[in-house]
């Protein structure tokens, strides 16, 4: 069963794209988003969908984590070929997905969405269609008072 509302955001550990180990606090708010696989078509609508949306988020003092269980390697082949400047997290073993209870299917994670802010998760998004989900997290966050887009 997927953390729900309220549930304490889970302590993850991953690298980036770029090898480095990330270790998000959550304290802040952040989308974690899950997606099955880089290079696939609703994959690449929804990660360029974030990245369209990256300065509005940041504006906002959002940060947005994408995971996927791809390696290091093909999150970096990615990011290149899609002009991502947000991480990527390599989930490789499937322990970022069993720390959210998001569902493994053939290898590939659900797509899944996830908005925390002060150690807790705020909201859920599952079966989600990639485009214009960006958006839709973005403006949830501020209808839900947890930021406000600058003017």
């Amino acid at each position: 069963m997927v953390l729900t509302a309220g549930d304490d955001a889970p302590t993850v550990t991953a690298p980036n794209q770029d090898g480095d180990t990330v270790s998000p606090a959550f304290e802040e708010p952040t989308v974690v988003y899950f997606y099955p696989r880089d290079d696939t078509p609703g994959c690449t609508i929804e990660a360029n969908q974030f990245q369209r949306e990256r300065e509005t988020y940041r504006d906002a003092g959002v940060d947005i984590y994408g995971v996927s269980t791809d390696d290091v390697d093909s999150h970096r082949s990615f990011c290149d070929s899609e002009g991502l400047k947000f991480d990527l997290l390599a989930d490789s073993d499937g322990e970022i997905a069993e720390a959210f209870d998001v569902d493994l299917r053939d290898g590939a994670t659900a797509r899944t969405t996830f908005l925390l802010a002060d150690g807790k998760v705020e909201a859920v998004y599952e079966g989600v269609d990639p485009d214009g989900h960006a958006r839709e997290v973005l403006l949830d966050a501020v209808d839900d008072g947890l930021v406000t887009l600058p003017e």
